[in-house]
């Protein structure tokens, strides 16, 4: 599930993949809750990033 969650945040995401990973609904809320959290994480650190950079 993570690895097609990277690979949607990327790009990289065959079509049939996609299909096969949003035909049940259960997964599809599980995968967008992943995503949600692989989002804030990548904001967090490319907040702390610009700060070490910039400090």
């Amino acid at each position: 599930m993570i690895q097609s969650v990277l690979a949607a945040m990327f790009g990289v995401q065959s079509q049939n993949k996609r299909h096969q990973d949003f035909s049940n609904k259960h997964l599809f809320i599980s995968f967008t809750l992943i995503s949600i959290v692989f989002v804030f994480f990548l904001v967090l650190l490319l907040v702390w990033l610009v700060g070490i950079i910039t400090s």
